[in-house]
Protein backbone atom coordinates (compact mmCIF):
# COMPACT_ATOMS: atom_id res chain seq x y z
CA UNK A 1 0.00 0.00 0.00
CA UNK A 2 1.55 3.07 -0.61
CA UNK A 3 1.83 5.96 1.32
CA UNK A 4 -1.07 8.20 -0.06
CA UNK A 5 -3.45 4.85 0.47
CA UNK A 6 -2.37 4.47 4.13
CA UNK A 7 -2.75 8.03 4.57
CA UNK A 8 -6.73 8.12 3.59
CA UNK A 9 -7.11 4.63 5.16
CA UNK A 10 -5.58 6.50 8.71
CA UNK A 11 -7.56 9.08 8.65
CA UNK A 12 -11.17 7.21 7.79
CA UNK A 13 -10.13 5.21 10.48
CA UNK A 14 -9.95 8.11 13.55
CA UNK A 15 -13.87 9.01 11.58
CA UNK A 16 -15.26 5.79 11.92
CA UNK A 17 -14.34 5.55 15.61
CA UNK A 18 -16.20 8.54 15.98
CA UNK A 19 -19.23 7.68 13.97
CA UNK A 20 -21.95 6.66 16.52
CA UNK A 21 -21.12 10.01 18.59
CA UNK A 22 -23.61 12.29 19.39
CA UNK A 23 -22.36 16.16 19.35
CA UNK A 24 -22.59 16.95 22.73
CA UNK A 25 -20.51 13.74 23.33
CA UNK A 26 -17.22 15.32 20.85
CA UNK A 27 -16.89 18.08 23.89
CA UNK A 28 -16.91 16.46 26.84
CA UNK A 29 -13.58 16.19 29.47
CA UNK A 30 -14.36 14.46 32.70
CA UNK A 31 -10.91 14.26 33.87
CA UNK A 32 -7.55 15.39 33.05
CA UNK A 33 -6.25 12.01 31.45
CA UNK A 34 -8.85 12.02 28.86
CA UNK A 35 -9.38 14.34 26.13
CA UNK A 36 -12.60 15.52 24.00
CA UNK A 37 -12.97 13.77 21.00
CA UNK A 38 -13.39 16.89 18.78
CA UNK A 39 -9.31 17.41 20.27
CA UNK A 40 -8.01 14.33 19.51
CA UNK A 41 -9.70 15.05 16.10
CA UNK A 42 -8.10 18.45 15.75
CA UNK A 43 -5.13 17.43 17.63
CA UNK A 44 -3.91 14.67 14.61
CA UNK A 45 -4.84 16.87 11.99
CA UNK A 46 -2.52 19.81 13.32
CA UNK A 47 0.22 17.24 13.36
CA UNK A 48 0.25 16.90 9.47
CA UNK A 49 -0.45 20.64 9.28
CA UNK A 50 2.63 21.58 11.59
CA UNK A 51 5.19 19.13 10.80
CA UNK A 52 4.90 18.09 6.95
CA UNK A 53 3.03 21.06 5.44
CA UNK A 54 3.66 24.26 6.60
CA UNK A 55 7.93 23.26 7.11
CA UNK A 56 7.68 21.15 3.11
CA UNK A 57 4.58 22.94 1.01
CA UNK A 58 4.88 26.57 0.34
CA UNK A 59 1.92 26.55 -1.51
CA UNK A 60 -0.34 25.47 1.61
CA UNK A 61 -2.36 28.10 3.13
CA UNK A 62 -2.54 27.74 6.98
CA UNK A 63 -6.35 26.77 7.92
CA UNK A 64 -6.56 28.99 11.12
CA UNK A 65 -3.29 29.95 13.09
CA UNK A 66 -5.09 29.77 16.26
CA UNK A 67 -4.85 26.18 15.92
CA UNK A 68 -1.60 25.96 16.76
CA UNK A 69 -2.13 27.09 20.21
CA UNK A 70 -5.65 25.22 20.48
CA UNK A 71 -4.40 21.59 19.26
CA UNK A 72 -0.72 21.22 20.68
CA UNK A 73 -0.19 18.72 23.04
CA UNK A 74 2.96 18.93 24.16
CA UNK A 75 5.54 19.99 21.71
CA UNK A 76 7.43 22.87 23.87
CA UNK A 77 9.48 23.72 20.44
CA UNK A 78 6.31 23.99 18.58
CA UNK A 79 5.05 26.81 20.65
CA UNK A 80 2.56 27.97 23.60
CA UNK A 81 -0.62 25.66 24.05
CA UNK A 82 -3.64 25.34 25.89
CA UNK A 83 -3.56 23.36 29.05
CA UNK A 84 -4.51 19.57 29.20
CA UNK A 85 -7.11 20.21 31.67
CA UNK A 86 -8.49 23.18 29.68
CA UNK A 87 -9.35 20.85 26.57
CA UNK A 88 -12.92 20.70 28.10
CA UNK A 89 -13.55 24.19 27.78
CA UNK A 90 -12.99 24.37 23.81
CA UNK A 91 -16.72 24.63 23.20
CA UNK A 92 -15.10 26.45 20.16
CA UNK A 93 -13.87 25.40 17.16
CA UNK A 94 -16.96 24.07 16.83
CA UNK A 95 -17.19 20.01 16.07
CA UNK A 96 -18.32 21.10 12.21
CA UNK A 97 -15.26 23.55 12.01
CA UNK A 98 -13.24 20.83 13.17
CA UNK A 99 -13.83 18.07 10.96
CA UNK A 100 -13.80 21.04 7.71
CA UNK A 101 -10.20 21.14 9.33
CA UNK A 102 -9.47 18.12 8.49
CA UNK A 103 -10.52 17.73 4.91
CA UNK A 104 -8.76 21.19 4.22
CA UNK A 105 -5.15 19.42 5.95
CA UNK A 106 -5.83 15.87 3.98
CA UNK A 107 -6.84 17.72 0.89
CA UNK A 108 -3.47 18.82 1.38
CA UNK A 109 -1.53 16.00 2.44
CA UNK A 110 -3.17 14.29 -0.50
CA UNK A 111 -1.26 16.53 -2.87
CA UNK A 112 1.85 16.54 -0.84
CA UNK A 113 1.97 13.38 -1.42
CA UNK A 114 1.90 13.02 -4.70
CA UNK A 115 5.25 14.41 -5.08
CA UNK A 116 8.87 12.60 -4.91
CA UNK A 117 9.16 13.05 -1.54
CA UNK A 118 12.77 12.51 0.30
CA UNK A 119 13.82 9.61 2.95
CA UNK A 120 13.98 11.68 5.80
CA UNK A 121 9.90 12.95 4.74
CA UNK A 122 8.20 9.32 3.87
CA UNK A 123 10.20 9.05 7.38
CA UNK A 124 7.80 11.77 9.09
CA UNK A 125 5.07 10.50 7.40
CA UNK A 126 4.86 6.98 9.05
CA UNK A 127 5.78 8.40 12.19
CA UNK A 128 3.11 10.80 11.58
CA UNK A 129 0.76 7.93 10.67
CA UNK A 130 1.74 5.47 13.94
CA UNK A 131 0.80 8.79 15.67
CA UNK A 132 -2.65 9.61 14.49
CA UNK A 133 -3.21 5.63 15.40
CA UNK A 134 -1.71 5.96 19.08
CA UNK A 135 -4.33 8.88 18.76
CA UNK A 136 -6.64 6.23 17.69
CA UNK A 137 -6.74 3.67 21.26
CA UNK A 138 -6.73 6.64 22.97
CA UNK A 139 -10.21 8.12 21.18
CA UNK A 140 -11.80 4.93 21.89
CA UNK A 141 -10.24 4.50 25.46
CA UNK A 142 -11.62 8.02 26.21
CA UNK A 143 -15.05 7.65 24.51
CA UNK A 144 -15.55 4.49 26.88
CA UNK A 145 -14.50 6.66 29.69
CA UNK A 146 -16.64 9.92 28.72
CA UNK A 147 -20.02 7.34 27.63
CA UNK A 148 -19.00 5.12 30.64
CA UNK A 149 -19.46 8.20 33.42
CA UNK A 150 -22.85 9.01 31.65
CA UNK A 151 -24.89 8.15 34.52
CA UNK A 152 -27.43 6.80 31.62
CA UNK A 153 -24.63 4.32 30.56
CA UNK A 154 -25.48 4.67 26.96
CA UNK A 155 -23.94 2.32 24.62
CA UNK A 156 -21.30 2.90 21.51
CA UNK A 157 -22.16 0.22 19.82
CA UNK A 158 -25.66 -1.35 20.63
CA UNK A 159 -25.95 -4.51 19.74
CA UNK A 160 -24.68 -7.15 22.47
CA UNK A 161 -21.60 -8.83 22.65
CA UNK A 162 -21.40 -12.33 22.70
CA UNK A 163 -20.26 -14.53 25.72
CA UNK A 164 -16.52 -15.60 25.60
CA UNK A 165 -15.18 -19.41 26.51
CA UNK A 166 -13.26 -19.97 29.19
CA UNK A 167 -9.31 -20.92 28.06
CA UNK A 168 -7.44 -23.33 29.28
CA UNK A 169 -4.09 -22.16 30.99
CA UNK A 170 -0.57 -23.21 31.29
CA UNK A 171 2.45 -21.97 32.67
CA UNK A 172 5.41 -21.48 30.04
CA UNK A 173 8.88 -22.33 31.45
CA UNK A 174 12.36 -20.42 30.00
CA UNK A 175 15.20 -20.73 30.21
CA UNK A 176 18.03 -18.74 32.60
CA UNK A 177 20.59 -17.20 30.01
CA UNK A 178 21.17 -14.04 27.76
CA UNK A 179 18.72 -12.66 25.38
CA UNK A 180 18.25 -9.79 23.08
CA UNK A 181 15.35 -7.45 23.52
CA UNK A 182 14.31 -4.65 21.39
CA UNK A 183 13.01 -3.89 17.57
CA UNK A 184 15.80 -4.66 14.62
CA UNK A 185 14.76 -5.36 10.91
CA UNK A 186 13.11 -3.65 8.71
CA UNK A 187 9.87 -1.87 9.51
CA UNK A 188 8.76 1.16 11.34
CA UNK A 189 9.30 1.47 15.78
CA UNK A 190 9.29 4.15 18.29
CA UNK A 191 12.28 5.39 19.05
CA UNK A 192 11.88 3.71 22.72
CA UNK A 193 12.05 0.32 21.34
CA UNK A 194 16.09 1.07 19.99
CA UNK A 195 18.69 -0.08 20.51
CA UNK A 196 18.31 -4.16 20.66
CA UNK A 197 20.61 -5.25 23.49
CA UNK A 198 21.20 -8.50 25.61
CA UNK A 199 19.48 -9.11 28.58
CA UNK A 200 20.29 -11.74 30.96
CA UNK A 201 17.02 -13.48 32.65
CA UNK A 202 16.85 -16.26 35.52
CA UNK A 203 14.91 -18.73 35.18
CA UNK A 204 11.27 -17.71 35.28
CA UNK A 205 7.76 -19.19 34.00
CA UNK A 206 5.01 -16.90 32.26
CA UNK A 207 1.28 -17.92 32.32
CA UNK A 208 -0.13 -18.58 29.22
CA UNK A 209 -3.32 -16.75 29.84
CA UNK A 210 -4.31 -13.01 30.88
CA UNK A 211 -6.03 -13.02 34.40
CA UNK A 212 -9.99 -13.08 33.88
CA UNK A 213 -12.47 -11.41 35.37
CA UNK A 214 -13.82 -14.49 37.72
CA UNK A 215 -10.52 -14.98 38.62
CA UNK A 216 -10.19 -11.49 39.96
CA UNK A 217 -13.71 -11.75 41.48
CA UNK A 218 -12.23 -14.06 43.37
CA UNK A 219 -9.21 -11.47 44.66
CA UNK A 220 -12.46 -9.40 46.07
CA UNK A 221 -14.21 -11.76 47.56
CA UNK A 222 -11.48 -12.69 49.38
CA UNK A 223 -11.08 -9.34 50.52
CA UNK A 224 -8.10 -8.20 48.40
CA UNK A 225 -9.28 -4.37 48.79
CA UNK A 226 -9.55 -4.90 52.15
CA UNK A 227 -5.99 -6.20 53.02
CA UNK A 228 -2.68 -4.26 53.56
CA UNK A 229 -0.76 -7.42 52.99
CA UNK A 230 -0.89 -7.51 49.42
CA UNK A 231 -0.44 -3.89 48.18
CA UNK A 232 2.45 -1.41 47.60
CA UNK A 233 2.04 1.52 50.35
CA UNK A 234 1.61 4.14 47.85
CA UNK A 235 -1.38 1.52 46.00
CA UNK A 236 -2.92 0.99 49.76
CA UNK A 237 -3.33 4.71 50.18
CA UNK A 238 -4.38 5.36 46.70
CA UNK A 239 -6.89 2.34 47.60
CA UNK A 240 -8.00 4.20 50.67
CA UNK A 241 -8.13 7.49 49.56
CA UNK A 242 -10.00 6.83 46.59
CA UNK A 243 -12.57 4.58 48.23
CA UNK A 244 -11.46 1.69 45.06
CA UNK A 245 -12.95 -1.72 45.29
CA UNK A 246 -13.39 -3.60 42.08
CA UNK A 247 -12.07 -2.88 38.61
CA UNK A 248 -13.19 0.68 37.02
CA UNK A 249 -16.19 0.40 34.98
CA UNK A 250 -17.61 -2.71 37.59
CA UNK A 251 -20.62 -1.92 39.30
CA UNK A 252 -22.30 -4.49 42.15
CA UNK A 253 -25.99 -3.67 41.38
CA UNK A 254 -28.76 -5.29 43.08
CA UNK A 255 -26.30 -8.71 44.00
CA UNK A 256 -24.79 -8.49 40.62
CA UNK A 257 -21.78 -7.91 39.33
CA UNK A 258 -21.99 -5.36 36.34
CA UNK A 259 -19.37 -4.22 33.66
CA UNK A 260 -20.12 -0.90 31.66
CA UNK A 261 -18.60 -1.83 27.99
CA UNK A 262 -18.61 0.14 24.56
CA UNK A 263 -21.99 -1.91 24.05
CA UNK A 264 -23.62 -0.58 27.36
CA UNK A 265 -23.85 -1.84 30.94
CA UNK A 266 -23.61 -5.81 31.07
CA UNK A 267 -23.45 -8.41 33.54
CA UNK A 268 -19.87 -9.05 34.02
CA UNK A 269 -18.52 -11.59 31.81
CA UNK A 270 -16.45 -14.02 34.30
CA UNK A 271 -14.55 -15.89 31.25
CA UNK A 272 -12.64 -12.14 29.42
CA UNK A 273 -9.54 -11.18 30.73
CA UNK A 274 -10.02 -8.33 33.16
CA UNK A 275 -9.36 -5.10 32.06
CA UNK A 276 -9.23 -1.15 33.64
CA UNK A 277 -7.20 -2.84 36.62
CA UNK A 278 -4.14 -0.06 37.82
CA UNK A 279 -0.51 -1.28 38.19
CA UNK A 280 -1.77 -0.82 41.92
CA UNK A 281 -4.15 -3.80 41.38
CA UNK A 282 -2.29 -5.27 38.86
CA UNK A 283 0.52 -5.81 41.51
CA UNK A 284 -2.04 -6.47 44.33
CA UNK A 285 -3.29 -9.42 42.44
CA UNK A 286 -0.22 -11.27 41.67
CA UNK A 287 -0.03 -10.82 45.46
CA UNK A 288 -2.30 -12.23 46.84
CA UNK A 289 -1.75 -15.11 43.96
CA UNK A 290 1.75 -15.54 45.29
CA UNK A 291 3.20 -14.63 41.90
CA UNK A 292 4.36 -11.76 40.27
CA UNK A 293 4.17 -9.66 37.46
CA UNK A 294 6.95 -10.22 34.37
CA UNK A 295 9.05 -7.69 33.72
CA UNK A 296 9.16 -6.21 29.83
CA UNK A 297 11.82 -8.43 28.95
CA UNK A 298 10.71 -12.06 30.51
CA UNK A 299 7.37 -10.95 28.49
CA UNK A 300 9.14 -9.81 25.13
CA UNK A 301 11.36 -13.27 25.31
CA UNK A 302 8.00 -15.36 26.02
CA UNK A 303 5.63 -13.37 24.00
CA UNK A 304 6.03 -16.55 20.68
CA UNK A 305 4.97 -18.70 23.06
CA UNK A 306 1.57 -17.18 24.25
CA UNK A 307 -1.61 -15.28 22.93
CA UNK A 308 -1.48 -11.49 23.52
CA UNK A 309 -3.58 -8.30 22.16
CA UNK A 310 -6.59 -7.85 24.22
CA UNK A 311 -5.39 -5.92 26.87
CA UNK A 312 -1.69 -3.90 27.54
CA UNK A 313 -0.38 -5.85 30.17
CA UNK A 314 1.63 -4.45 33.28
CA UNK A 315 4.88 -5.16 33.76
CA UNK A 316 7.39 -4.33 36.96
CA UNK A 317 9.52 -2.59 34.58
CA UNK A 318 10.24 1.07 35.06
CA UNK A 319 9.63 3.25 31.89
CA UNK A 320 13.88 3.85 31.21
CA UNK A 321 15.66 4.53 27.91
CA UNK A 322 17.73 1.53 26.61
CA UNK A 323 21.46 1.49 26.24
CA UNK A 324 22.31 4.01 23.39
CA UNK A 325 18.95 5.62 23.35
CA UNK A 326 18.79 9.03 21.60
CA UNK A 327 16.63 11.53 21.24
CA UNK A 328 15.86 13.33 17.27
CA UNK A 329 16.50 17.18 17.34
CA UNK A 330 13.62 19.30 17.49
CA UNK A 331 9.62 18.89 18.42
CA UNK A 332 9.54 15.09 17.33
CA UNK A 333 12.49 14.26 19.64
CA UNK A 334 10.04 15.28 22.80
CA UNK A 335 7.59 11.65 21.59
CA UNK A 336 9.21 9.50 24.28
CA UNK A 337 12.23 10.50 25.43
CA UNK A 338 10.43 13.20 27.87
CA UNK A 339 8.46 10.89 29.95
CA UNK A 340 10.90 8.45 30.91
CA UNK A 341 10.22 8.81 34.61
CA UNK A 342 7.89 8.09 37.33
CA UNK A 343 5.91 5.47 34.90
CA UNK A 344 5.40 1.74 34.35
CA UNK A 345 5.82 -0.51 30.66
CA UNK A 346 2.93 -2.42 29.56
CA UNK A 347 3.60 -4.51 26.84
CA UNK A 348 1.20 -6.32 24.35
CA UNK A 349 -2.11 -4.45 22.75
CA UNK A 350 -5.59 -3.85 23.19
CA UNK A 351 -8.98 -4.43 21.65
CA UNK A 352 -9.13 -0.98 20.73
CA UNK A 353 -5.53 -0.62 19.10
CA UNK A 354 -5.63 -0.37 15.82
CA UNK A 355 -4.77 -2.91 12.95
CA UNK A 356 -1.38 -3.78 12.56
CA UNK A 357 -0.44 -0.91 15.03
CA UNK A 358 1.06 -3.74 17.64
CA UNK A 359 4.15 -5.66 17.45
CA UNK A 360 6.40 -7.51 20.39
CA UNK A 361 9.22 -4.85 20.71
CA UNK A 362 5.94 -2.31 21.44
CA UNK A 363 6.24 -0.50 24.66
CA UNK A 364 3.53 1.33 26.08
CA UNK A 365 3.98 3.27 29.47
CA UNK A 366 1.88 4.83 32.11
CA UNK A 367 1.50 5.84 35.54
CA UNK A 368 0.93 3.32 38.43
CA UNK A 369 -2.88 4.19 39.15
CA UNK A 370 -4.08 4.87 35.84
CA UNK A 371 -6.51 2.51 34.22
CA UNK A 372 -8.72 4.06 31.61
CA UNK A 373 -6.49 2.38 29.03
CA UNK A 374 -7.44 -1.51 28.42
CA UNK A 375 -5.02 -2.82 30.98
CA UNK A 376 -4.50 -6.17 32.31
CA UNK A 377 -2.74 -8.63 34.12
CA UNK A 378 -0.47 -11.64 33.05
CA UNK A 379 1.27 -13.31 35.77
CA UNK A 380 4.95 -15.04 36.20
CA UNK A 381 6.69 -16.89 38.73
Amino acid sequence: MNLQERFKQVRQHSIDICSNLQTEDYVVQPVVDVSPPKWHLGHTTWFWEEFVLKPNDENYEQFNPNYNYVFNSYYESAGTRVIRTDRGNLSRPSVEEIYQYRKHVDKGMLHFLKNNLSKALQDLIVLGLNHEEQHQELLATDIKYILGNNPLFPALYPEEKKSSLPAKKTWIHIDEGIYEIGFEGEGFCFDNELNRHKVYLNDYSICSELVTNKEYLEFINAGGYKNFIYWHMEGWEWVKANGINAPMYWHFIDGEWMNYTLNGLLPLDEHEPVCHVSFYEAYAYASWKGSRLPTEAEWEIAATKFNWGKRWEWTESAYLPYPGFSKAPGAIGEYNGKFMVSQKVLRGASDVTPPNHSRITYRNFFHPPLRWQYTGIRLAK
